[in-house]
């Protein structure tokens, strides 16, 4: 019990300790300009919370209610304060001269002041409850400090599939809080593929009858060694798509459905075969794949993967993607509707005598054409609503539709491109770490993943304007987000385990000037903050190595190693002996000094767990003298 105790006020110590001496004051994203000034604002009983706007009730109550969760208790609510009030204001004075989604929040000994407007007001409470360290003595204890505040992109987005894998709508209310706590204002929700149409269209009832039900799933990395003969289904009625955008605006986040054309579209079609080029021909399950093969009738997809049966571009199609667009336009306000446009085959559209017959009629070169065509048509239709698109990379293949935005996944090129063409750009490139479903470290501890590497200094360091871009250009990129696709995802526990603590990164590349981004401080004094949050919570999420552990290989014959924990209250664990460290092995208490013999080496191994239990992935370390390190 006592080392239990130990533990625990070492751990309340360290987070109390890097939320005084932080220069950020604890914030995710760094804010514009934090200027720290002398004494503290105690925050106490007594203190008093003013709102005198009734606009701003809910995000007073938002405030109030952190701080019962931090303090225990619940502070009055009042219009104005006394004289000799201590007081936190909350108010809209002013706020219109900031700049859009900016705020203020001044803190002095008598006093903290939030200012801001409707979505900039809802950041600064974000803020401000981020920057209250934990109690000690029944008080909590702020620094007075100015911090000033506005966002640097207005796209920050974070994505979601829910076609390979889908999330109860208590979870997806979980995900958007985290966007919003995080100061993300756009959930790109991903509702229709090959292996799962999810969203309940009235006219079209099979599209979640048969198009929202899988016979089985592939059982390991793709191609798999075979499916689990269990039926995967499930979908979202329209009910609770509009509660999950209603809860998602009351946090200013706005939800972008994407509806999936003209490829991965395996799910509609095997609902409605007459979307295909050739409605009777059997769905063909990727060739190469040793236990796949021809399937009677169309299919919902069982394995991940590109598939040639796609949308055939006839009149028929045309109309139902129209129906479904207009079931979908009610349920979402967006400007944007997201329409895939990515990974379509051709080989379909190349035998098909209706499409080479249709490419010939529109005098047109090819199927890429033909494609430019398709998304062209949905375009003008939509444009036709009020609304403009957004497609992935592959949209300019072809031909770029007149209003559409594109999503650069596909590395930065698609990017640059559209920006030279003067069309708005997202950029989330699949190389520069935006991709969450790609593994955070190459241990072997890693669960399984679609591949790739990403970790949250990966993502920390992308700029998502291209240098290439002249400053003209550069104004089309609104903006950045990053993707969790869902093949190897299939529990809420795993979808947290793989966007933190990555998110926290995009959210600072996302709305933080470039000039204040600092990795140092990023990972070594802020990050352990929001980390202890979570284990606080029980919230999963992958842990760090220990902090100092720069290098896989560090060469030299004397060292002396010094680590930190990377979440406080933490315990290193290591070995030299080959083993894999656990709470058996050696416990880290301060610098490890090793000689290595020349010509040889040593591998330190180590491992992190956490207060709450959990444990990162282990590491090795190679202490190198001179040793052959390709010799087995």
């Amino acid at each position: 019990m006592k080392r239990l105790l130990s533990i625990t006020l070492m751990a309340f110590i360290s987070v109390n300790v890097l939320a005084q001496t932080d220069a950020n004051m604890g914030i995710i994203p760094a804010p514009v300009s934090v200027t720290k000034k002398s004494g503290s604002f105690k925050l106490d009983k007594t203190v008093v919370l003013v709102s005198a706007d009734a606009a701003n009730a809910r995000v007073t109550d938002l405030l109030n209610a952190a701080i019962v969760t931090k303090a225990g208790y619940a502070l009055r609510e009042v219009k104005t304060a006394g004289a000799n009030d201590r007081a936190i204001v909350i108010t809209s004075a002013g706020a219109d001269k900031l700049p859009a989604e900016g705020y203020t929040i001044d803190i002095t000994d008598k006093k903290i002041t939030i200012t801001g407007k409707d979505a900039g007001l809802f950041y600064a409470v974000q803020s401000a409850i981020q920057l209250l360290p934990e109690k000690k003595n029944n008080q909590i204890v702020v620094n007075a400090a100015t911090i000033n505040d506005y966002p640097r992109f207005k796209y920050r987005g974070m994505h979601l599939d829910v076609g390979r894998h889908m999330f109860p709508v208590a979870f997806v209310k979980k995900y958007i809080d985290i966007l919003s706590q995080y100061k993300l204002n756009t959930f790109h929700w991903h509702l229709t593929e090959d292996q799962g149409w999810r969203i309940e269209i009235k006219k079209y009832p099979k599209l979640t009858t048969a198009g929202a039900s899988r016979n089985g799933t592939i059982i390991g990395h793709h191609p798999g060694v075979g499916t689990d003969d269990e039926v995967y289904k499930g979908f979202y009625t329209q009910n609770e798509v509009k509660e999950i955008v209603a809860y998602a605006a009351a946090r200013f986040i706005n939800v972008i459905p994407e509806i999936e054309m003209p490829g991965h579209a395996s799910a509609a079609i095997a609902a409605y075969p007459e979307l295909s080029c050739f409605p009777d021909r059997d769905t063909f399950v990727d060739a190469k794949t040793p236990w796949a093969g021809s399937r009677k009738g169309k299919q919902v997809q069982q394995q991940w993967g590109v598939f040639d049966d796609v949308f055939v571009p006839s009149e028929n199609t045309f109309k139902f993607l129209e129906n479904v667009l207009d079931e979908v336009l009610t349920l979402f306000p967006s400007k944007y509707i997201h329409i895939g446009g990515d990974e379509s085959p051709k080989e379909y559209w190349k035998e098909s005598e209706f499409c080479q017959k249709l490419i010939k009629q529109l005098g047109i070169k090819d199927e890429h054409e033909l494609q430019s065509y398709f998304i062209q048509r949905i375009e003008k239709y939509l444009n036709s609503k009020g609304r403009s698109i957004i497609g992935w990379d592959e949209i300019l293949e072809g031909g770029l539709a007149p209003n559409a935005t594109v999503m650069s996944w596909r590395g930065t090129a698609g990017g640059i491109a559209a920006a030279k063409q003067k069309h708005d750009v997202i950029m989330t490139p699949n190389g520069n770490g935006l991709y969450f479903d790609h593994k955070q470290s190459e241990s072997v501890d890693e669960p399984t993943n679609i591949g790739g590497l990403s970790n949250y200094a990966k993502v920390y360091s992308y700029d998502p304007i291209p240098a290439e871009l002249t400053a003209d250009e550069k104004k089309h990129v609104i903006g950045v987000q990053a993707n969790l696709w869902t093949e190897y995802v299939r529990t809420p526990e795993k979808v947290e385990y793989f966007i933190f603590p990555r998110i926290f990164s995009l959210s600072e590349i996302a709305w933080s000037p470039v000039e204040r981004k600092d990795i140092k401080n990023f990972s070594e004094e802020r990050l352990p903050l929001h980390l202890a949050k979570l284990d606080r919570e029980k919230t999963n999420y992958w842990v760090p190595a220990p902090i100092g552990l720069k290098d896989k290989v560090m060469n030299g014959q004397d060292f002396s190693i010094e680590l930190k924990e990377p979440v406080p209250g933490a315990k290193i664990y290591y070995t030299f002996d080959l083993t894999r460290p656990s709470e058996n092995g050696n416990l880290y208490k301060g610098p490890i000094k090793v000689v290595v013999p020349q010509g040889q080496k040593r591998v330190l191994k180590t491992i992190v767990i956490t207060p709450g239990g959990r444990r990162s992935v282990v590491t090795e370390t190679i202490l190198n003298n001179g040793a052959d390190l390709k010799a087995k």
